[in-house]
């Protein structure tokens, strides 16, 4: 076991866990973070997406021991109030039907407008690529990104 200094969401949380314990286990079982979702346990799905310093993780394969100082955003402090751009554009075009990869999805879809404000269709396509959402909103999934794009 280790000691780990984490920032998660804008405060400093203290962990005592194992240096390869993945950050997914860490925010669910140590943290009481439970937005972000198990899905395949082998960064396949993309249920389990954080940020980490504005990049989007798969954090059921990220160690705690690689996050260092790094600054971790989990789907709990992408907006206290849920009125971040995507997660305003995702209820106006009613992405979520089971809803347990949109966790995963949202995070994906923030970290590119962060980074690329105004995608074309093949820079959503990318980013996107591989959270799998077994409803299949793929479709709402890019109209809603297009508008969160237009409201940052």
């Amino acid at each position: 076991m280790a000691l780990y200094n984490l920032n998660i969401n804008g405060k400093t949380q203290q962990v005592d866990v194992d240096p390869n314990t993945p950050m997914l286990w860490v925010l669910r079982d140590h943290l009481d973070l439970v937005g972000t979702k198990f899905g395949c346990g082998i960064a396949q799905c993309g249920a389990c997406t954080i940020h980490m310093d504005g990049n989007a993780m798969r954090s059921c394969q990220l160690p705690v021991s690689s996050v260092g100082d790094s600054k971790i955003t989990t789907i709990e402090g992408l907006s206290e109030s849920g009125d971040h751009p995507v997660q305003q554009a995702w209820m106006e075009h009613d992405v979520p039907q089971c809803g347990y990869c949109q966790a995963g999805q949202i995070m994906s879809a923030a970290a590119l407008l962060a980074q690329n404000p105004n995608p074309s269709d093949t820079d959503i396509d990318n980013a996107m690529n591989g959270n799998l959402c077994r409803c299949g909103t793929y479709t709402r999934i890019k109209a809603a990104i297009k508008t969160a794009s237009q409201n940052l």
